[in-house]
């Protein structure tokens, strides 16, 4: 990489991780491009260079933690995900990911509410940062390991993810209806069963 590319990656970096301490602390709505220009330390006409607006540093922002919750889930279980079941692997990813957001509930209340299908298909497809992870190549890879075929893979997903941001987020946050470890038996039996219902026979 060069030296114009890093000073790039880093200005990038810098308005990434400023506009999210901004979101977490301060609010989205009460957060200015200029509050987050000024505290990354460039000048405010720089930050459009690689934001259109404030919706988009915060969607991508939404992908680019999405991706990293991914990544570290796929580092620690490595292995692990090897020889089992489509099931199994997709419930300790889970299991994985909602254990990160317990530990960073800041980043569960962030993330789930700006989480929409719209974002978080587009980090699916194209990651916000280079070490981010491709969601649909591993999601595609995985589906093609399986020992069958699944009917709509996408609006699979995309029930499983819906079903698993709100009931987490209640439990997580306000232990409602129940705790997070009460819930997750329920959780991890009702993903198991929308896997079933997509399954080709």
């Amino acid at each position: 990489m060069g030296k114009i590319d890093g000073n790039k990656q880093q200005k990038e970096s810098s308005l990434l991780k400023t506009a999210f301490e901004f979101f977490t602390t301060k609010g989205f709505s009460k957060t200015s491009i200029s509050d987050i220009a000024g505290k990354a330390g460039v000048a405010k006409g720089t930050f459009y260079l690689y934001f259109k607006d404030k919706y988009d540093i915060r969607n991508k922002l939404v992908a680019h933690k999405s991706s990293q919750l991914f990544l570290n889930a796929m580092e620690e279980l490595g292995p692990e995900l090897k020889n089992i079941t489509f099931e199994d692997k997709i419930i300790r990813i889970i299991d994985n990911i909602v254990n990160q957001l317990n530990s960073n509930q800041s980043l569960l209340t962030f993330i789930s509410k700006n989480l929409s299908w719209g974002v978080f298909k587009s980090a699916l497809t194209s990651p916000a940062a280079k070490n981010d992870v491709d969601f649909s190549q591993v999601y595609d890879m995985m589906l093609a390991e399986a020992p069958y075929k699944f009917r709509d893979p996408e609006i699979m997903l995309f029930m499983i993810i819906e079903l698993v941001s709100s009931t987490c987020y209640s439990a997580i946050l306000y232990s409602d209806p129940c705790t997070l470890n009460e819930l997750k038996p329920y959780l991890y039996d009702t993903v198991r069963l929308m896997i079933a219902q997509h399954k080709l026979t």
